[in-house]
């Protein structure tokens, strides 16, 4: 990631930024008063949409957070009858983990009341046209929440490494 960027492009990242930070706040307060952590929840969510049990690596990967720490989300989690876990098939030492029913419920009772305020107040608030542009919005945010700039670079380069002819790339290794 570079310290140079355009003024406008942080403006535009700081207004974003508020906003969202606003909306998650009144997402949250829409909750059920269920007592599940915002950190358990997303754990649930994630499993939820992978749509198969995960291993505790990939799971961690996936949350951005490090193995130790999804320990104790997952021992809670388990131990509220919201996750399974498994043996791994084909690694006797890993274990998967998946969603439960009971999990899978709990996730769509709390997103149920988040929806149902959010679908009122965009037909309440906003025009077809800025419903649209919303659902784009949401595409958009997924993306950027995807932006991983070290991933990115390393990407980059490997394109740039792939797209030089053979004998470019054995004179900088000579």
């Amino acid at each position: 990631m570079t310290d140079a960027v355009p003024a406008g492009s942080l403006a535009a990242a700081n207004l974003l930024r508020r906003s969202l930070s606003d909306f998650a706040r009144r997402m949250r307060g829409l909750r059920d008063a269920h007592g599940v952590s915002a950190s358990k929840l997303s754990v649930l969510g994630r499993l939820y949409r992978a749509g198969r049990p995960l291993s505790a690596t990939e799971l961690a990967r996936l949350e951005g957070l490090q193995p130790q720490s999804l320990t104790r989300i997952i021992a809670d989690l388990e131990t509220d009858g919201f996750i399974l876990r498994s043996r791994n098939e084909s690694d006797a030492r890993q274990r998967d983990i998946a969603i439960s029913e009971a999990g899978s419920m709990l996730l769509m009772r709390d997103a149920h009341r988040q929806n149902t305020w959010l679908a009122n107040a965009m037909d309440e608030k906003l025009t077809p046209a800025e419903r649209a542009i919303l659902a784009l919005s949401a595409e958009l945010l997924d993306r950027l929440g995807d932006y991983d700039p070290v991933v990115e670079r390393g990407a980059a380069l490997r394109d740039q490494r792939s797209q030089m002819p053979i004998s470019s790339i054995e004179a900088k290794v000579t």
